[in-house]
């Protein structure tokens, strides 16, 4: 992730920027504290953790909406195009994150590690989930693209998938990088999961709440009947007197 620089001196965070790279580029990091030859590294992890964000709140508006396609204070179409601004940008900052990753020359990846999950030479398993995850949000643009053809209930099967994505991309974002496992970033990673797992328990409460399909046209039946049997009332009494 973003590693920063103080009073000229560039820090290096344990693990992350490797020891020939650090070498290499600490007579110009003194002078300039981003040279070009660390730019791509700096790039892919501020984009990382930019998108590890964007992918939060999407996932955070899913959980959020309900079965109507609604947000609690917005319209069904605000909801709908808040969600998908927002899923657009992350995937953007995804793309930005994986082309400035492979294009880095410091980390061998390749283009092939960044899409076939546990193949990479360098942190096999921890790319390897971020290759899932890409997968897994390449899935679900290609559906969406295809909506129209492939019919609402096989996107809607698909669209399943988003839930994997996150906690996938979020372990991918903490195991790969040592500077999530510490320091400001690590309370970023808690603050993400913390906005998950209340946006859960706030759907799980809410759905524990609400009134079952079956039960809703007796429901509204009884209060019909209620407000009638109170007219009645009123007028009977508005005519004793």
């Amino acid at each position: 992730m973003l590693t920063v620089t103080n009073g000229g001196a560039a820090v290096q965070a344990a693990g992350q920027i490797p020891a020939e790279k650090h070498r290499r580029c600490t007579g110009d990091a003194l002078v300039n504290g981003i040279t070009s030859s660390t730019a791509l590294w700096y790039a892919s992890r501020a984009t990382g953790v930019v998108a590890l964000l964007l992918l939060t709140a999407v996932m955070v508006l899913g959980i959020l909406v309900n079965r109507q396609g609604r947000l609690p204070g917005l319209p069904r179409f605000g909801a709908t195009s808040l969600h998908r601004s927002v899923s657009l940008l992350a995937a953007v900052f995804v793309a930005v994150h994986v082309a400035t990753a492979i294009a880095d020359p410091f980390v061998s990846i390749g283009i092939v590690a960044s899409v076939v999950p546990f193949v990479s030479h360098y942190e096999a398993f921890w790319l390897g989930l971020g290759a899932v995850s890409l997968d897994l949000m390449a899935a679900l643009i290609v559906t969406s693209l295809l909506r129209g053809r492939i019919g609402r209930r096989t996107w809607r099967v698909v669209h399943w998938l988003a839930y994997l994505t996150w906690p996938v991309a979020f372990a991918h974002s903490i195991g790969s990088a040592t500077d999530m496992q510490r320091g400001g970033l690590l309370y970023l990673g808690i603050g993400c999961a913390a906005a998950v797992a209340a946006a859960l328990a706030w759907r799980v409460t809410a759905a524990r709440r609400a009134v079952p399909p079956g039960q809703r046209a007796a429901l509204v039946l009884a209060a019909d009947s209620a407000r009638r049997r109170l007219d009645r009332e009123q007028h009977a009494k508005a005519g004793a007197r």
